[in-house]
């Protein structure tokens, strides 16, 4: 039987009780929504997946761009790298749900089913049960969306074209948003994470891939996403880029953080 996956990070990563959570991730979108809405919704979104005092407002950044498209976008393909369980491929959850303090959002059935038969698809409880990286989206689409499904993906040893093959499989129409999970540069020196991550997002406005998991953790899916966004005609925007050490911490070790967002899909239908 599925299960609905339970919050791992709540109380470490952002606050463990709804209000104060609804509270902060309010605040983050609303600091982030002057000159938020774009022309266009976004098709896919790079966002980091720090602690809400580090990357929340970089995350916001890209959040509030979804504000005017709310009751629009009834589907988020969500990826991100796994940080403490190895796996061969992408990993499905094996759940139903997944909950936070804000509540629970139901995980896409229908394109789960769609992946079925790709072989760098497998299911994995383990991989999803302590990862923060897709986690820490869910509140702040909580917050932006009205009523949304989830395809959450644990992305560890697999191909730039695996992801982008996954990811085209579930590319749907204006209904679909596509989330990238991934910080930037870790434990540089601030300047120097400040030129390598200024390299960084550089390569990934052109489309110009793969990123290795020096330049971003999330490089496998980001890499997948480059691909794919390709092969759709998407332009990226950089919405923003930061470090840690602009936020809350030292200065001495930093972790970059970049919000992107993607828009003009020239085959919405596919």
């Amino acid at each position: 039987m599925q299960h609905t996956r339970p919050p791992a990070v709540a109380g470490s990563f952002y606050p463990r009780q709804s209000e104060a959570l609804a509270r902060e991730v309010g605040q983050l979108l609303a600091a982030a929504a002057v000159d938020a809405a774009g022309p266009a919704v976004p098709k896919a979104l790079v966002v980091p997946h720090a602690g809400y005092v580090y990357s929340g407002p970089t995350a916001a950044a890209a959040y509030a761009r979804l504000a005017p498209w709310r009751d629009r976008l009834h589907r988020v393909v969500l990826l991100g790298p796994v940080h403490r369980m190895p796996v061969r491929g992408l990993a499905l959850p094996g759940a139903a749900a997944f909950a936070t303090p804000l509540g629970e959002v139901a995980v896409d059935q229908e394109a789960v089913a769609a992946l079925a038969e790709l072989p760098q698809v497998v299911v994995s409880p383990a991989a999803h049960a302590l990862e923060h990286s897709l986690e820490v989206q869910l509140p702040f689409l909580q917050s932006v969306l009205a009523d949304f499904r989830l395809l959450p993906l644990a992305v560890g040893d697999a191909t730039p074209d695996e992801v982008a093959e996954v990811l085209l499989r579930v590319w749907g129409g204006p209904e679909t948003l596509i989330v990238i999970s991934s910080d930037l540069s870790h434990y540089l020196p601030y300047r120097q994470a400040q030129a390598c991550d200024r390299d960084t997002v550089s390569r990934i406005l052109q489309l110009d891939g793969p990123l290795t998991h020096q330049q971003a953790c999330g490089g496998t899916p980001l890499s997948g996403l480059l691909l794919a966004a390709r092969q759709h005609g998407l332009q990226p925007q950089l919405l923003d880029l930061r470090n840690s050490g602009d936020t809350a911490g030292d200065r001495a070790r930093v972790v970059g953080y970049a919000a992107i967002a993607f828009t003009g899909d020239s085959d919405a239908s596919h």
